[in-house]
């Protein structure tokens, strides 16, 4: 396990520290390939097959940067990720990244996958996963422009409508996931820190998300419902996370929804700001859904004690109280952000 984790974190800081494609790609490839045991340690059917749905998809999109770099080694004669990228291999890279992050319409993989993993590889596979490319992302911008906003755009549409018909929690944890990327892509184009910023923001929520599934075994909304009796006051500070993910003020998620608008907006691009804060209604319903069968429906329980008898916890529940703190209260913090 700790050879696999240790792996998981070279590959990504060897992709964030590379200048050259081919350093990247290996980077990328060693992280790819650090999460596939981690993956399929559980033996169970579904494990298997989200593993092997994630290893043909990931290698898919290893091969098309290996071939854009290689192309665009050809064309321009040099490696440097940090040079002007040739119009054509930008937008197969482009393309390429957005695979391996799971941005729409190349999204499908990443619900199924999602599906079939436990809460803690989940968690990997939403947050840490999501790094190296996002970052090879920054440093490609700005490309092609149409290409990035369609991205964008449809992302969040995606990540909106996709989640409003799932009693899955993984999969509406997942097409939050697309939804969110596509506000960082939609923003990244002119504003690479705000993008960065937005990814900040989101890991701590999502972290906080999986960690309380976690800690409330529950991998449906209705089994969800039943955790008033287990743990009240997660159940009571679940809402504010679930909501900060849905960017709703006076929370943390607020502030990068409200900066990246305001970009856009400064940029002229009204139409994709509108759509962007529209879709973002979508997503608001599908959190909101969760909390209210969380926190304003009462579960049949079979409990007649209003507290059940517990045994001590032997996990730490110390990350969870600190980053359910920064996805709820860090919206102060905007001002000195900007």
């Amino acid at each position: 396990l700790s050879i696999l984790l240790l792996s998981l974190g070279l590959g990504t800081t060897l992709t964030f520290a590379s200048s050259h494609w081919l350093l990247a790609w290996m980077g990328l490839e060693i992280s790819t390939l650090a999460i596939i045991p981690l993956m399929s340690q559980h033996h169970h059917p579904r494990a298997v097959e989200a593993t092997t749905k994630y290893f043909i998809t990931q290698a898919a999109a290893a091969a098309l940067i290996l071939f854009a770099s290689t192309t665009n080694a050809w064309i321009t004669g040099q490696w440097d990720i940090n040079f002007d990228l040739h119009f054509f291999p930008a937008s197969m890279l482009t393309m390429a990244l957005a695979l391996k992050m799971g941005l729409a319409p190349v999204h499908f993989w990443l619900p199924e996958v999602l599906q079939g993993l436990d809460l803690t590889t989940g968690l990997i596979l939403s947050t840490w996963q999501k790094l190296a490319p996002f970052i090879l992302m920054c440093q490609i911008m700005p490309v092609n422009s149409s290409l990035i906003t369609f991205l964008g755009v449809t992302s969040t549409l995606v990540g909106g409508w996709g989640g409003l018909n799932q009693t899955q929690l993984r999969k509406i944890l997942a097409y939050s996931s697309i939804a969110h990327l596509g506000w960082m892509i939609l923003v990244m184009q002119f504003n690479q820190q705000l993008a960065l910023l937005a990814l900040i923001i989101y890991i701590p929520m999502t972290f906080s998300t999986f960690m309380i599934f976690k800690t409330n075994s529950s991998t449906t909304v209705n089994t969800l419902a039943a955790s008033w009796a287990k743990t009240p006051a997660l159940t009571a500070i679940t809402p504010m996370i679930l909501l900060s993910l849905g960017g709703l003020p006076p929370l943390s998620g607020f502030m990068p929804k409200w900066m990246i608008l305001q970009e856009l907006t400064k940029q002229d691009i009204p139409l994709t700001a509108s759509i962007a804060a529209l879709s973002a209604l979508l997503s608001l319903y599908f959190y909101l859904r969760v909390s209210c069968a969380m926190t304003l429906t009462i579960s049949p329980n079979n409990l007649n004690a209003t507290t059940p008898w517990r045994l001590q916890t032997t996990a730490s529940t110390l990350p969870l109280a600190i980053s359910a703190t920064i996805s709820a209260m860090l919206l102060p913090l905007a001002p000195a952000t900007l």
